[in-house]
């Protein structure tokens, strides 16, 4: 599926974000490329066409979205961070031949419970799978 420009200003909006060019591109790269991308990637995407945007620019537009709730950054590796804009609560699979990381949505709710006997009050929970993705292991 693609989105639109006007649909990244609305999502932004939504959020509460007001919506400048730098943060509709980078908004309408999270929305339109479900990669997980990090900072590096966005940029190097976005720069061409956008000569002064800065990488500081892209990791501050980022924290926003995060803040906001209209993104969330991903700590799967302490290579990179990555960047998901679905907030829904899923899990993520990493393979480890290819690094892509994809979306698993159906996650059994027992998982991302804590026990019934802990008194903890847990704000989010991440769940990553690591392992070879089917591209990598039928090759």
């Amino acid at each position: 599926m693609y989105y639109s420009i006007a649909y990244s200003q609305q999502y932004l909006i939504q959020h509460s974000i007001k919506p400048s060019v730098q943060r509709t591109a980078v908004m309408d790269y999270l929305l339109n490329n479900r990669t997980h991308p990090t900072v590096d990637e966005i940029f190097s995407a976005l720069s061409p066409s956008m000569p002064t945007l800065s990488k500081t620019t892209v990791y501050n537009t980022l924290n926003i979205f995060i803040e906001r709730g209209a993104a969330r950054m991903l700590t799967i590796d302490e290579k990179n961070a990555r960047y998901d804009v679905d907030t829904t609560p899923h899990a993520h699979f990493i393979c480890q031949q290819c690094g892509k990381v994809y979306d698993v949505f159906d996650v059994n709710p027992e998982v991302l419970q804590l026990p019934k006997n802990e008194n903890f009050k847990a704000d989010s929970v991440e769940v990553f799978y690591y392992g070879v993705c089917n591209n990598c292991s039928s090759n």
